[in-house]
């Protein structure tokens, strides 16, 4: 029999040893408690559009019984006109989310995200966009995208574009991840819109420098010089690294992070699997490549191709010995610039552009002729021969060197 909740009532209520116990309000109609283990929290509870909703009011002790009945009365009025408290709870909680946490909740959704992209995403949060990690995201303005982007477009106005594209990838993430009491996105408009409506990105030039024919005999014989002796404490191989951009087009972190597992010397072929794309990237390996690794496979101390100085890992690090090459050769160059110059080579040699592509590891789209293209590493050895044997020729040497045949002082040479 339902029973007016006083305190000297609820006082007298056991716990359960198992589950839990309610206890209904004879005065107040939805009106109740719910007994547990160690807790007696009161409840309102009533149907809102056919469905029953519980509402819990707080703990006994924390609220009196008085207060409680108080609560319930205004909860039971709202579930009269049709509202869910609960909703309007969750609705004032996401609307007080802060871009913190919904940066949080972004990494935790986006599984796929690489660790530099993560790294990037944070060094972002904690330096560009610092004084707003704890602003509700429905309180960043239009005004106030549009001032920021322009602050930080005094310093950099890449970084200025690359904070704003990250930041617009956040609104559009909790616009779909967070939702009002009625179901509606809470984020309405992506307030970095403003900048694409006013026309205020900043135009940036893509870059497009390559090292030139006429500039790898100097950059290359500038590499050569470069310590790679496997036999001191030194490991980390950068000559070899950046022979291996040159003359394959590998990303940066694809080829840094390569491991052994991937290189396969008797098929003389090399996969990638952490591909931009996310496509698996098998390229064949030509008599200067295949050289070259065997000579390092025979000296490998772990997993990585391209392993640190001790041991613990793969080379991350190479703007020392990069800026040596630069000072030596007089050719300034980027990591991105070698894979630049890889496929500018393979379009100088009538390369077919399905190949360039594949050598590339670019997605196809929607290219319906590309589809019936067969992406056999075996009708990529031929091109990728030609191009080794091109940079072989414009560094001054024989297109059927390998990395044993070349000097490794300035006073020698092949031809």
């Amino acid at each position: 029999m339902p029973q007016k909740l006083t305190k000297t009532f609820i006082d007298s209520i056991p716990f359960p040893e198992n589950g839990q116990a309610f206890y209904r309000d004879s005065e107040i109609k939805g009106f109740g408690m719910r007994v547990g283990a160690t807790s007696k929290v009161y409840i309102a509870e009533s149907k809102v559009n056919g469905k029953t909703v519980r509402v819990s009011i707080g703990k006994h002790g924390i609220y009196t019984a008085e207060q409680a009945r108080n609560q319930a009365k205004e909860l039971l009025l709202l579930m009269s006109k049709g509202i869910n408290p609960n909703d309007q709870a969750k609705e004032q909680k996401n609307r007080g989310m802060t871009l913190q946490h919904v940066f949080q909740d972004f990494l935790v959704a986006r599984k796929a995200l690489k660790p530099r992209t993560i790294y990037d995403y944070k060094r972002i949060m904690s330096t560009y966009l610092a004084d707003w990690n704890n602003k509700a995201i429905a309180d960043i303005t239009k005004d106030m995208i549009a001032k920021r982007h322009a602050e930080l477009g005094q310093n950099s106005q890449a970084q200025s574009n690359l904070t704003m594209r990250f930041l617009r990838a956040l609104f559009n993430f909790a616009a779909g991840q967070y939702e009002d009491s009625k179901g509606q996105a809470l984020i309405a408009d992506n307030p970095v819109k403003r900048l694409s409506q006013t026309r205020a990105w900043y135009r940036i030039e893509r870059r497009q420098t390559v090292i030139k024919p006429h500039e790898i005999k100097p950059w290359f014989q500038a590499v050569m010089n470069l310590k790679n002796d496997f036999k001191s404490q030194n490991r980390e191989t950068i000559r070899d690294y950046l022979l291996l951009v040159l003359f394959t087009g590998l990303r940066r972190e694809e080829a840094a992070s390569m491991t052994w597992n991937n290189v396969d010397l008797q098929a003389k072929t090399l996969k990638v699997t952490d591909t931009k794309n996310h496509l698996d990237h098998t390229l064949p390996l030509s008599d200067f490549l295949y050289d070259l690794l065997q000579q390092r496979k025979a000296n490998a101390v772990n997993d990585y191709v391209f392993q640190r100085s001790d041991g613990q890992g793969h080379i991350t690090e190479q703007r020392k010995q990069m800026a040596k090459v630069i000072k030596e050769s007089d050719v300034t160059f980027t990591i991105h610039d070698l894979r630049r110059t890889f496929m500018t080579i393979a379009e100088s040699l009538d390369i077919s552009a399905y190949a360039v592509k594949r050598l590339a590891n670019h997605k196809m789209n929607n290219d319906i002729t590309a589809g019936y293209i067969i992406a056999d590493v075996e009708r990529l050895r031929d091109p990728m021969q030609k191009i080794t044997d091109y940079i072989l020729k414009c560094a001054g040497y024989k297109p059927t060197a390998t990395i044993s045949d070349l000097p490794k002082k300035k006073s020698h040479s092949i031809v």
